[in-house]
This record gives structure tokens, C-alpha cells and sequence, in this order.
């Protein structure tokens, strides 16, 4: 029995870190008040109104986030008209609201770019890379899905179609009101973004 417990006892304690990680992965968005590189201020309550909110994660100068700006383009264009908000928020620490917008005139991106001074929503969210996508309950914090938007891009590799949207698929469970399976779904490939704790 004292070998059991031994046993037991490490093998439950794991089970249980593995547990937090996971309940973890998914986080809740913070409020906020930040602008985009036009000098828009945008908060939380600027979103309340739509069902959803997509927040994808830019870097200046990151090769991944440049090639995943049409596949992100193609996803605001198929759900905008279901009431869905697309935006991006850039957490470099490097990068400021000039050096945004250069990167945004461009590389022609119509899309708001928050910056995220402080780091406050990369932080609260866990971001770990670029071209990651979370898709967010404006009305309820929930953070429902954070991961890439498909298939396609590598860090060595980069495949002419996407077989598999993961965003997409995402989005129309959670209009259904079903739940997104994160175990299915990959880590997202992009550029690192250092996160300082300060």
C-alpha cells in the first residue's frame, strides 16, 4: 500500500499540473484601452456589440505574420457579415505606432493595429508568438479559441493551399454554440514575442 501511495501520489500530482496547463491555455481578455496605429482608441466595450471578436497577434518585420495577412484577410471577408470583429494587436516591445503604420501602409494591412503598450493584453492572454489568432466573447471576457488560422505556413515550410482552417472552423462551431476541441488544434507558427515582467 505504501508503494501504491508512492506511485500514486507523483502520478496524480502530474495528472493535476497538466490539468492547470491546459485550463490555463484558454485565458479571459482583459479591459483594455489602447490605440492603432490611425489613432483610434479601442477598448473592450468597442467590440460588446458584436458576437464575437478576433484578435490576431502582428509583429513588424515578422515574415510569418506578413504571409498569413491574405488568409487572414479571407476569414474577415467570409464572417464579417455574421457579426464577427476583426482586429490585431502588435506586442513587440520594439515596435512603436510609426513603425506600425509604415508596416501597415506597406504592406497594404486594413486592418486596425493596436498597440499593446505594456504588454497588457499579451500578458493577460499568454501570447507566446506571432500570426496566432484568439477568438474572444466581447460580452463575457471568454477567451473560446486561440490558435493559427491554417495549415499553410511553416517555419521551413509553406504549402500553395491550406488543407485545414482552423480558424474557420473554429468560428462556425462557436456560432453554433459548440465547443472548440484545443486538443486538436496546433501550436500557431510565427515569430517569437518577448514578454517582460516588469
Amino acid at each position: 500500500m505504501k508503494r501504491f501511495n508512492k506511485l500514486f501520489f507523483p502520478c496524480a500530482m502530474a495528472i493535476s499540473a497538466l490539468t492547470a496547463t491546459a485550463d490555463d491555455w484558454l485565458r479571459s481578455m482583459p479591459e483594455f484601452e489602447l490605440t492603432d496605429h490611425l489613432g483610434e482608441i479601442h477598448t473592450l466595450e468597442t467590440y460588446r456589440d458584436y458576437e464575437l471578436a478576433v484578435f490576431y497577434v502582428q509583429g513588424v518585420g515578422c515574415p510569418i505574420a506578413r504571409i498569413a495577412l491574405p488568409n487572414y484577410r479571407e476569414v474577415r471577408d467570409e464572417y464579417t457579415g455574421k457579426n464577427v470583429a476583426f482586429t490585431m494587436f502588435n506586442s513587440n516591445i520594439q515596435d512603436n505606432i510609426p513603425r506600425i503604420a509604415k508596416e501597415a501602409r506597406e504592406f497594404d494591412i486594413d486592418f486596425p493595429i493596436m498597440k499593446d503598450e505594456g504588454q497588457q493584453l499579451a500578458k493577460a492572454l499568454g501570447v507566446e508568438r506571432t500570426a496566432e489568432a484568439f477568438v474572444i466573447n466581447p460580452k463575457t471576457k471568454e477567451v473560446l479559441y486561440r490558435g493559427p488560422i491554417n495549415d499553410q505556413l511553416g517555419y521551413e515550410t509553406q504549402r500553395n493551399n491550406a488543407n485545414q482552417w482552423y480558424l474557420k472552423d473554429a468560428l462556425d462551431k462557436i456560432l453554433a454554440g459548440e465547443p472548440v476541441d484545443m486538443d486538436q488544434i496546433p501550436d500557431s507558427k510565427g515569430c517569437l514575442v518577448a514578454i517582460f515582467n516588469t
